[in-house]
C-alpha cells in the first residue's frame, strides 16, 4: 500500500527544492511568503548575512485599523503587497527574488505579487 504525502510535506519538499537555487543578496534579496489559513506573512531576506530587511503581515496594527475583518483574504493580500513594496522602496530595495515557498501561484499569492509589482517592486 502506498502512503500519500500530506499537503504540507509536499509543499515543504517543493520549497526546499526551489530554495537551493535562489539565494538572496544585499543587492537582490529574497521575498519569502508564509501563508496560514487566515493570514499572510512576508519577509525580504538577505541570505548572505541571514538578516530580515523588511517584513510585513496581515496581523499588523495598521491593517487592523484600516480594514475590516470581513474583507476577503485576497483583498488583504493586495493591501499587504502594496505596503510591502512601499517599505522596500523606502529602504532602497527596488528588485527582489520572488520565493513563493512551495505554494501555487494563484489566489492570495498572486494577488500579493501583482500588487507589489504595481507599487513598483521588480521581480
Amino acid at each position: 500500500m502506498i502512503k500519500k504525502m500530506s499537503n504540507n510535506k509536499a509543499r515543504l519538499k517543493r520549497h526546499i527544492r526551489t530554495i537551493k537555487r535562489m539565494k538572496g543578496t544585499v543587492s537582490l534579496p529574497r521575498l519569502s511568503i508564509f501563508r496560514s489559513l487566515k493570514n499572510l506573512y512576508v519577509q525580504v531576506i538577505d541570505d548572505e548575512t541571514g538578516r530580515t530587511l523588511v517584513s510585513a503581515s496581515t496581523l499588523s496594527k495598521a491593517d487592523k485599523k484600516s480594514s475590516s475583518n470581513k474583507e476577503k483574504t485576497s483583498e488583504q493580500a493586495k493591501i499587504l503587497g502594496k505596503r510591502l513594496a512601499e517599505s522596500c522602496l523606502e529602504k532602497g530595495i527596488q528588485s527582489v527574488i520572488f520565493c513563493r515557498s512551495g505554494y501555487k501561484y494563484h489566489g492570495r499569492i498572486k494577488a500579493l505579487a501583482d500588487s507589489a509589482r504595481e507599487a513598483g517592486l521588480k521581480f
